[in-house]
């Protein structure tokens, strides 16, 4: 069901502080027209802990109706209050998201068993496929591996995990321990290749925001085989992808080359701030470099 790049989108933000609609259509539109399978509206990417729970509903629905069945659109639904989060899939359901992404709960630092019963009551409220999301960078904690066995058998609607640990062993253990069935996603533009030769399936992008063809080739060049290809990809664009990682923190670098090649606002919402001009001079320098630019 996942297989291919999908687009953890930004969510770009007017001179006024409010979501800039005219932006993001055009930004979902670049997808669909250059071969992503699926965007992912209001994820870390799309500074979803700093929208309010109007914005984050208000922006999946913006996201379904522009989408217009001409891929997945995979609503991140998460939360450290389990409640919030069964209430936000619930949402995204209604608004016709295709499937649900679940960052592991942040702050709280829950126990496997708390991980487990969380994405268990989760599970229940909806029929939405969902993805489980496992970032330990951001939230501390991981979804090990024997939880997402668990996890897997107990709710069937349980489809996938998006992999943010930069760990290609963990990949191997994971594809060793679940069923075929059971998609592995990266959540890394640069290990996309390294994973998807452990099984993986594809990649829950940030650079696609820039360069969805690049990451659709890439993707597909990989469930084709075609590795030499899509290593090529990987060589060319290794200098943004690193620039994204090393610059600020994401989404910082990525709403900076949007911003660069005109495409929104770099602005995002405090506590995140725009990158220096430094920064920016260097990430200009690596655009013109690959030809963006």
């Amino acid at each position: 069901m996942f297989a291919g790049a999908h687009t953890a989108l930004v969510t770009p933000f007017s001179e006024f502080g409010t979501v800039d609609t005219e932006a993001f259509r055009k930004l979902i539109d670049k997808q669909f027209d250059n071969g992503i399978k699926g965007v992912v509206p209001v994820g870390t990417t799309g500074e979803s802990a700093t929208l309010s729970t109007e914005e984050h509903r208000r922006v999946v629905e913006l996201t379904v109706k522009q989408a217009a069945g001409r891929g997945l659109v995979i609503a991140g639904t998460g939360s450290n209050c389990t409640r919030e989060a069964v209430d936000l899939t619930q949402s995204a359901e209604l608004a016709g998201a295709d499937a649900a992404l679940l960052v592991t709960p942040y702050y709280n630092k829950p126990s496997q068993e708390g991980l487990f019963q969380h994405y268990r009551a989760i599970a229940e409220s909806t029929e939405l496929p969902i993805i489980l999301y496992s970032i330990p960078g951001r939230c501390h904690i991981e979804i090990e591996v024997e939880t997402v066995v668990r996890l897997a058998a107990d709710r069937p609607n349980i489809r996938a995990i998006k992999e943010a640990g930069g760990i290609t062993e963990r990949v191997r253990q994971l594809r060793a321990a679940l069923p075929d069935d059971f998609e592995i996603l990266s959540g890394d533009d640069a290990l996309t290749v390294d994973f998807m030769k452990e099984g993986g399936v594809g990649v829950i992008s940030v650079a696609s925001n820039l360069i969805p063809k690049a990451m659709a080739d890439l993707t597909t060049a990989m469930l084709e085989n075609r590795i030499s290809d899509a290593e090529a990809i990987n060589g060319k664009y290794g200098a943004l992808f690193s620039a994204f990682l090393k610059l600020d923190t994401n989404p910082v670098p990525i709403k900076a080359a949007l911003g660069l090649t005109g495409e929104c606002d770099p602005r995002l919402r405090l506590p995140m701030v725009q990158m220096s001009d430094e920064k920016v001079a260097e990430l200009k320098g690596t655009l013109e470099s690959l030809g963006i630019l």
